[in-house]
């Protein structure tokens, strides 16, 4: 399966960074076929879909793994148990699975509470075509003599404060995109990045940290754009 955030990656190697196919391939680790198959397609997703879904045996013990995890944070570094040690644990109240789901439930349980002990950072120069920003507001408006709340669209580029302003009756996925679309034609191009509010339309799940699941057709639009 290629997932819509390594396409994104190709495309903008390619597209706007002028990495060579073959350096690329060697960078995302992925084969020369498939970066000429994204370069040379129009799609923003590649998928391959099971007809049959089966469920990890980690699911209903991750909960217990990580009271695990955070029991072992509290101690002093050197009496921390291993992962492995862990998995040991897990085992003996149950647990059946085997030891790479936990390890890897426990890579991430690590990075993310790394994320969280770090202070966080906003930068306060950006340079031109770097990033924009987007957001909504709402406002009362008199139409045909009636007070009605508007949903408004802002856009801003970071580095010059350049903003475009649209009104809509309602903020729903296809008035982002059109937002967008139409910010983008007044611009005259797109940014390298945005920085988006955790806008339901576009984020699906909040993780720990700036981990985020976004919306698959939010990420087919930031590709399509790129």
């Amino acid at each position: 399966m290629l997932v819509v955030e390594t396409v994104g990656k190709i495309r903008r190697a390619y597209f706007v960074q002028g990495m060579a196919i073959k350096a690329i391939s060697r960078e995302l680790r992925i084969s020369r076929e498939t970066v000429r198959k994204v370069i040379r397609s129009e799609e923003t997703e590649f998928c391959y879909r099971r007809k049959e879904q089966p469920l990890p045996r980690i699911g209903p013990w991750q909960e217990m793994l990580c009271e695990l995890l955070e029991e072992n944070e509290k101690r002093l570094p050197r009496e921390r148990l291993t992962l492995i040690r862990l998995f040991e644990d897990l085992r003996g109240l149950g647990y059946e699975g085997g030891y790479d789901a936990v390890r890897r439930y426990g890579r991430s349980w690590q990075r993310a509470h790394e994320v969280r002990q770090q202070a966080a950072y906003v930068p306060l120069t950006f340079a031109p075509g770097e990033a924009y920003q987007f957001d909504w507001s709402h406002e009362v408006v008199v139409l045909n003599g009636v007070t009605t709340t508007v949903k408004v669209a802002h856009l801003r580029l970071c580095h010059s404060r350049m903003m475009f302003v649209r009104a809509y009756p309602r903020e729903t996925q296809e008035m982002v995109f059109d937002a967008h679309d139409r910010e983008f034609a007044f611009f005259k191009g797109a940014c390298r990045r945005g920085i988006h509010d955790n806008m339901k339309t576009a984020v699906e799940t909040i993780f720990i940290g700036k981990a985020r699941a976004y919306n698959r057709r939010f990420l087919q639009l930031c590709v399509s754009t790129t």
